[in-house]
């Protein structure tokens, strides 16, 4: 069973709490794909995720491009992930992908988004059904992750 995180988003958005959690997966040695419900998300996290700091960027490549098996960060809106990633990132309300194989699911939404907090609230019903071990992790004011549940 895979280990589950619901990260919520309370005080920034996902371009801003998303690269420092990749950045602390790729230090740990992780291959990771992150989930995403559109093509234009995809398109402007990848550009993101090359410019998000001035002295750093994020190795990644995107499911449809060539090598996408040869990358540390792979950005897909399948269900698999060509990398063989055993922590996936899920974002924007995207479905949860396959868990074949997963160490750790990433979940995170924004607390401003009625309609991803209602997707995070079925998805955690329906993970927790499974038998997953679920934590909920919330933002401080200070943009810290504190964790709740």
């Amino acid at each position: 069973m895979a280990e589950v995180l619901f990260y919520h988003l309370t005080e920034s958005r996902l371009e801003d709490a998303l690269p420092p959690l990749l950045e602390k997966s790729l230090e740990r040695g992780w291959r990771v794909s992150v989930h995403l419900g559109s093509e234009e998300r995809r398109a402007a996290l990848d550009a993101h995720l090359w410019t998000f700091r001035e002295d750093s960027f994020l190795p990644h490549g995107g499911d449809q491009a060539p090598h996408a098996d040869r990358q540390p960060v792979l950005l897909t809106l399948g269900a698999e992930a060509a990398n063989s990633a055993t922590v996936r990132f899920v974002v924007d309300g995207a479905e949860i992908p396959t868990l074949d194989d997963v160490e750790r699911l990433v979940m995170m939404f924004d607390g401003h988004d009625q309609s991803q907090l209602e997707a995070a609230r079925g998805q955690w019903r329906s993970l927790k059904t499974a038998g997953h071990t679920l934590t909920y992790w919330q933002q401080t004011e200070d943009r810290r992750w504190e964790k709740k549940a």
